[in-house]
Protein backbone atom coordinates (compact mmCIF):
# COMPACT_ATOMS: atom_id res chain seq x y z
CA UNK A 1 0.00 0.00 0.00
CA UNK A 2 1.27 3.46 -0.91
CA UNK A 3 0.96 6.02 1.87
CA UNK A 4 2.19 9.07 -0.07
CA UNK A 5 2.50 10.39 -3.57
CA UNK A 6 5.94 10.58 -5.14
CA UNK A 7 7.31 13.23 -7.49
CA UNK A 8 9.18 11.52 -10.36
CA UNK A 9 12.87 12.47 -10.34
CA UNK A 10 15.37 11.47 -13.01
CA UNK A 11 19.05 12.29 -13.62
CA UNK A 12 19.59 15.45 -15.64
CA UNK A 13 22.20 16.20 -18.26
CA UNK A 14 25.21 18.37 -17.31
CA UNK A 15 25.12 17.35 -13.61
CA UNK A 16 27.13 18.86 -10.78
CA UNK A 17 30.44 17.21 -9.92
CA UNK A 18 33.49 18.23 -7.93
CA UNK A 19 34.87 20.29 -10.79
CA UNK A 20 31.65 22.32 -10.89
CA UNK A 21 31.28 25.80 -9.43
CA UNK A 22 27.77 26.42 -8.15
CA UNK A 23 26.18 29.79 -7.36
CA UNK A 24 23.02 29.73 -5.23
CA UNK A 25 20.77 32.78 -5.01
CA UNK A 26 17.40 33.38 -3.41
CA UNK A 27 15.37 32.70 -0.31
CA UNK A 28 16.47 31.12 2.97
CA UNK A 29 15.88 27.72 1.38
CA UNK A 30 18.90 28.48 -0.85
CA UNK A 31 20.97 28.68 2.29
CA UNK A 32 19.63 25.32 3.51
CA UNK A 33 20.67 23.70 0.23
CA UNK A 34 23.91 25.70 0.30
CA UNK A 35 24.70 24.16 3.68
CA UNK A 36 24.54 20.73 2.03
CA UNK A 37 26.98 21.87 -0.66
CA UNK A 38 29.28 23.07 2.12
CA UNK A 39 28.99 19.83 4.08
CA UNK A 40 29.82 17.75 1.01
CA UNK A 41 32.65 20.12 0.02
CA UNK A 42 31.34 21.19 -3.39
CA UNK A 43 32.71 24.45 -4.76
CA UNK A 44 29.88 26.89 -4.12
CA UNK A 45 28.97 30.52 -3.53
CA UNK A 46 25.68 31.24 -1.75
CA UNK A 47 23.72 34.49 -1.35
CA UNK A 48 26.63 36.95 -1.28
CA UNK A 49 24.15 39.82 -0.75
CA UNK A 50 22.05 37.91 1.75
CA UNK A 51 18.63 36.34 1.36
CA UNK A 52 16.68 37.53 -1.70
CA UNK A 53 13.01 36.65 -1.92
CA UNK A 54 11.74 37.63 -5.36
CA UNK A 55 12.94 37.58 -9.01
CA UNK A 56 13.22 41.38 -9.32
CA UNK A 57 15.77 41.53 -6.50
CA UNK A 58 17.97 38.88 -8.12
CA UNK A 59 17.67 40.47 -11.56
CA UNK A 60 18.68 43.85 -10.14
CA UNK A 61 21.91 42.53 -8.62
CA UNK A 62 22.81 40.43 -11.67
CA UNK A 63 22.32 43.54 -13.81
CA UNK A 64 24.55 45.59 -11.52
CA UNK A 65 27.27 42.92 -11.57
CA UNK A 66 27.21 42.36 -15.35
CA UNK A 67 27.23 46.11 -16.04
CA UNK A 68 29.90 46.69 -13.36
CA UNK A 69 27.81 49.41 -11.73
CA UNK A 70 29.39 50.09 -8.35
CA UNK A 71 27.35 51.01 -5.29
CA UNK A 72 27.45 54.71 -4.39
CA UNK A 73 26.02 56.87 -1.62
CA UNK A 74 22.79 57.38 -3.59
CA UNK A 75 22.10 53.64 -3.20
CA UNK A 76 22.03 53.92 0.59
CA UNK A 77 19.41 54.99 3.14
CA UNK A 78 19.86 55.83 6.82
CA UNK A 79 17.36 54.40 9.31
CA UNK A 80 17.53 53.43 13.00
CA UNK A 81 21.19 54.48 13.28
CA UNK A 82 22.20 52.14 10.46
CA UNK A 83 23.03 52.58 6.79
CA UNK A 84 21.11 50.20 4.53
CA UNK A 85 20.91 49.35 0.84
CA UNK A 86 17.49 48.46 -0.57
CA UNK A 87 19.09 45.96 -2.97
CA UNK A 88 20.53 43.71 -0.26
CA UNK A 89 19.60 42.00 3.00
CA UNK A 90 19.74 43.79 6.37
CA UNK A 91 22.53 41.46 7.50
CA UNK A 92 24.92 43.61 5.46
CA UNK A 93 23.81 46.94 6.97
CA UNK A 94 26.39 48.97 8.89
CA UNK A 95 26.63 52.01 11.15
CA UNK A 96 29.37 53.51 8.96
CA UNK A 97 28.45 54.58 5.43
CA UNK A 98 31.94 54.16 3.96
CA UNK A 99 32.28 50.74 5.54
CA UNK A 100 29.01 49.59 3.98
CA UNK A 101 29.96 50.87 0.51
CA UNK A 102 33.37 49.20 0.73
CA UNK A 103 31.75 45.93 1.80
CA UNK A 104 29.12 46.01 -0.95
CA UNK A 105 31.60 46.82 -3.71
CA UNK A 106 34.05 44.15 -2.57
CA UNK A 107 31.24 41.58 -2.69
CA UNK A 108 30.13 42.91 -6.07
CA UNK A 109 33.61 42.44 -7.50
CA UNK A 110 33.74 38.85 -6.26
CA UNK A 111 30.20 38.24 -7.52
CA UNK A 112 31.23 39.38 -11.02
CA UNK A 113 33.96 36.73 -11.06
CA UNK A 114 31.59 34.01 -9.85
CA UNK A 115 29.10 34.81 -12.62
CA UNK A 116 31.82 34.43 -15.25
CA UNK A 117 33.21 31.15 -13.90
CA UNK A 118 30.14 29.35 -12.53
CA UNK A 119 29.04 26.11 -14.16
CA UNK A 120 25.63 26.06 -12.44
CA UNK A 121 23.25 28.67 -11.03
CA UNK A 122 20.51 27.58 -8.63
CA UNK A 123 17.74 30.14 -8.10
CA UNK A 124 15.21 29.67 -5.29
CA UNK A 125 12.33 32.14 -5.46
CA UNK A 126 10.24 32.67 -2.33
CA UNK A 127 7.46 35.09 -3.18
CA UNK A 128 5.80 37.07 -5.96
CA UNK A 129 4.79 39.80 -3.50
CA UNK A 130 7.10 42.79 -3.98
CA UNK A 131 7.54 46.20 -2.39
CA UNK A 132 8.15 49.41 -4.33
CA UNK A 133 9.80 52.35 -2.50
CA UNK A 134 7.52 55.29 -3.26
CA UNK A 135 10.26 57.93 -3.16
CA UNK A 136 12.32 56.34 -5.94
CA UNK A 137 9.59 54.19 -7.58
CA UNK A 138 11.96 51.18 -7.45
CA UNK A 139 11.43 47.64 -6.19
CA UNK A 140 13.40 46.71 -3.08
CA UNK A 141 14.92 43.43 -1.94
CA UNK A 142 14.42 44.31 1.73
CA UNK A 143 12.45 47.06 3.50
CA UNK A 144 14.87 47.21 6.48
CA UNK A 145 11.94 47.82 8.88
CA UNK A 146 11.31 51.24 7.38
CA UNK A 147 7.60 52.18 7.90
CA UNK A 148 5.38 50.35 5.40
CA UNK A 149 3.59 53.56 4.42
CA UNK A 150 6.72 54.43 2.41
CA UNK A 151 6.20 51.40 0.16
CA UNK A 152 3.59 50.06 -2.22
CA UNK A 153 2.95 46.32 -1.97
CA UNK A 154 2.21 44.57 -5.27
CA UNK A 155 1.70 41.04 -6.56
CA UNK A 156 3.98 40.59 -9.58
CA UNK A 157 2.12 39.11 -12.53
CA UNK A 158 3.11 35.86 -14.22
CA UNK A 159 4.24 37.89 -17.24
CA UNK A 160 6.40 40.21 -15.12
CA UNK A 161 8.01 37.27 -13.31
CA UNK A 162 8.73 35.44 -16.57
CA UNK A 163 10.26 38.59 -18.07
CA UNK A 164 12.44 39.19 -15.00
CA UNK A 165 13.74 35.60 -14.91
CA UNK A 166 14.34 35.65 -18.66
CA UNK A 167 16.32 38.89 -18.30
CA UNK A 168 18.40 37.33 -15.52
CA UNK A 169 19.24 34.27 -17.62
CA UNK A 170 20.06 36.39 -20.68
CA UNK A 171 22.39 38.61 -18.67
CA UNK A 172 24.26 35.68 -17.11
CA UNK A 173 24.61 33.86 -20.43
CA UNK A 174 25.93 37.03 -22.08
CA UNK A 175 29.18 36.49 -20.15
CA UNK A 176 28.87 32.76 -19.44
CA UNK A 177 26.96 31.12 -22.33
CA UNK A 178 27.33 27.48 -21.21
CA UNK A 179 26.14 27.91 -17.62
CA UNK A 180 23.30 25.65 -16.42
CA UNK A 181 20.44 27.50 -14.70
CA UNK A 182 18.25 25.54 -12.26
CA UNK A 183 15.10 27.20 -10.92
CA UNK A 184 13.05 26.17 -7.94
CA UNK A 185 10.35 27.62 -5.69
CA UNK A 186 10.91 27.75 -1.96
CA UNK A 187 8.60 25.43 0.01
CA UNK A 188 8.54 27.98 2.85
CA UNK A 189 5.04 29.47 3.01
CA UNK A 190 4.84 33.24 3.52
CA UNK A 191 1.85 33.05 5.87
CA UNK A 192 2.24 36.69 7.01
CA UNK A 193 0.94 37.66 3.58
CA UNK A 194 -2.10 35.43 4.20
CA UNK A 195 -2.74 31.83 3.23
CA UNK A 196 -4.66 32.63 0.05
CA UNK A 197 -2.16 35.34 -0.83
CA UNK A 198 0.72 32.88 -0.36
CA UNK A 199 -0.94 30.39 -2.69
CA UNK A 200 -1.45 33.08 -5.35
CA UNK A 201 2.18 34.11 -4.94
CA UNK A 202 3.59 30.60 -5.35
CA UNK A 203 1.29 29.99 -8.33
CA UNK A 204 2.59 33.13 -10.06
CA UNK A 205 6.19 32.08 -9.44
CA UNK A 206 5.67 28.53 -10.74
CA UNK A 207 3.79 29.72 -13.83
CA UNK A 208 6.37 32.45 -14.53
CA UNK A 209 9.32 30.07 -14.22
CA UNK A 210 7.73 27.57 -16.59
CA UNK A 211 7.37 30.27 -19.23
CA UNK A 212 11.17 30.34 -19.57
CA UNK A 213 12.19 26.71 -18.89
CA UNK A 214 14.14 25.24 -21.80
CA UNK A 215 16.31 22.17 -21.06
CA UNK A 216 17.77 22.45 -24.57
CA UNK A 217 19.19 25.83 -23.50
CA UNK A 218 20.32 24.50 -20.11
CA UNK A 219 17.46 26.16 -18.23
CA UNK A 220 15.69 23.77 -15.84
CA UNK A 221 13.13 23.45 -13.04
CA UNK A 222 13.53 21.37 -9.88
CA UNK A 223 10.31 20.63 -7.94
CA UNK A 224 11.36 21.32 -4.34
CA UNK A 225 8.02 23.06 -3.66
CA UNK A 226 6.08 20.12 -5.05
CA UNK A 227 8.11 17.59 -3.04
CA UNK A 228 7.29 19.49 0.15
CA UNK A 229 3.63 20.07 -0.64
CA UNK A 230 2.80 16.67 -2.15
CA UNK A 231 5.24 14.09 -0.78
CA UNK A 232 5.84 15.62 2.65
CA UNK A 233 2.37 16.95 3.34
CA UNK A 234 2.55 16.25 7.05
CA UNK A 235 3.47 18.65 9.85
CA UNK A 236 6.06 16.24 11.19
CA UNK A 237 8.25 17.56 8.35
CA UNK A 238 8.04 21.15 9.63
CA UNK A 239 9.71 23.10 12.41
CA UNK A 240 7.68 24.31 15.38
CA UNK A 241 6.47 27.38 13.46
CA UNK A 242 4.67 25.01 11.05
CA UNK A 243 6.05 27.06 8.16
CA UNK A 244 9.69 26.11 7.60
CA UNK A 245 10.84 22.61 6.57
CA UNK A 246 12.70 20.82 9.35
CA UNK A 247 16.04 19.05 8.99
CA UNK A 248 14.39 15.79 7.93
CA UNK A 249 12.50 17.53 5.12
CA UNK A 250 15.59 19.43 4.00
CA UNK A 251 17.54 16.18 3.88
CA UNK A 252 14.84 14.49 1.79
CA UNK A 253 14.70 17.40 -0.68
CA UNK A 254 18.51 17.39 -0.86
CA UNK A 255 18.57 13.66 -1.61
CA UNK A 256 16.08 14.17 -4.43
CA UNK A 257 18.08 17.09 -5.76
CA UNK A 258 21.23 14.96 -5.65
CA UNK A 259 19.40 12.20 -7.51
CA UNK A 260 18.66 14.65 -10.31
CA UNK A 261 21.68 16.90 -10.31
CA UNK A 262 24.72 15.30 -8.65
CA UNK A 263 26.87 13.09 -10.89
CA UNK A 264 27.43 9.43 -10.04
CA UNK A 265 31.19 10.09 -9.80
CA UNK A 266 30.59 12.85 -7.25
CA UNK A 267 28.45 10.54 -5.12
CA UNK A 268 31.50 8.32 -4.62
CA UNK A 269 33.36 11.27 -3.09
CA UNK A 270 30.30 12.20 -1.05
CA UNK A 271 30.49 8.89 0.81
CA UNK A 272 34.15 9.51 1.69
CA UNK A 273 33.39 13.08 2.78
CA UNK A 274 30.47 11.96 4.92
CA UNK A 275 32.77 9.47 6.67
CA UNK A 276 35.25 12.27 7.37
CA UNK A 277 32.55 14.69 8.56
CA UNK A 278 31.14 12.05 10.92
CA UNK A 279 34.63 11.45 12.24
CA UNK A 280 35.22 15.17 12.81
CA UNK A 281 31.95 15.51 14.70
CA UNK A 282 32.78 12.56 16.98
CA UNK A 283 33.26 13.60 20.61
CA UNK A 284 35.24 10.94 22.54
CA UNK A 285 34.77 10.16 26.22
CA UNK A 286 38.53 9.67 26.59
CA UNK A 287 40.36 12.00 24.16
CA UNK A 288 43.80 11.05 25.54
CA UNK A 289 43.34 7.32 25.00
CA UNK A 290 45.48 5.39 22.51
CA UNK A 291 42.37 4.27 20.68
CA UNK A 292 41.29 7.85 20.07
CA UNK A 293 44.79 8.92 19.03
CA UNK A 294 44.82 6.11 16.47
CA UNK A 295 41.34 7.16 15.31
CA UNK A 296 42.57 10.72 14.74
CA UNK A 297 45.61 9.53 12.76
CA UNK A 298 43.43 7.40 10.48
CA UNK A 299 40.99 10.29 10.01
CA UNK A 300 43.84 12.63 9.07
CA UNK A 301 45.08 10.10 6.52
CA UNK A 302 41.61 9.97 4.96
CA UNK A 303 41.54 13.78 4.74
CA UNK A 304 44.99 13.90 3.15
CA UNK A 305 44.07 11.20 0.62
CA UNK A 306 40.89 13.05 -0.32
CA UNK A 307 42.67 16.40 -0.61
CA UNK A 308 45.13 14.93 -3.11
CA UNK A 309 42.12 14.24 -5.35
CA UNK A 310 40.15 17.37 -4.40
CA UNK A 311 42.79 19.96 -3.42
CA UNK A 312 40.32 22.76 -2.64
CA UNK A 313 38.51 20.83 0.12
CA UNK A 314 38.68 22.45 3.53
CA UNK A 315 36.99 20.81 6.46
CA UNK A 316 36.86 24.06 8.39
CA UNK A 317 34.32 25.33 5.83
CA UNK A 318 34.96 27.21 2.59
CA UNK A 319 33.50 28.35 -0.73
CA UNK A 320 35.20 28.89 -4.07
CA UNK A 321 36.67 32.14 -5.28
Amino acid sequence: MKLQTEIPIHPERNPIDYASKVVLLGSCFSENVGAKFLYYQFQHFVNPFGILFHPFAIEQLITRAINETVFTEKDLVFHNEQWHCFEVHSSLSASNKEELLRKLNNILKQFQKEIETATHFIFTYGTAWVYRFIETDRYVANCHKIPQKQFLKELASVEEIAASIDNTITLIKSSNPNVVCIHTVSPVRHVKDGMVENTRSKAHLIAGIHEVISPRDRVHYFPSYEVMMDELRDYRFYTEDLVHPNNTAIQIVWEKFAEAWVSSEAKHFQKDIETIQNGLSHRPFHPESKAHQEFQKNLQKKIETLQKQLPYTNFEGTSFS
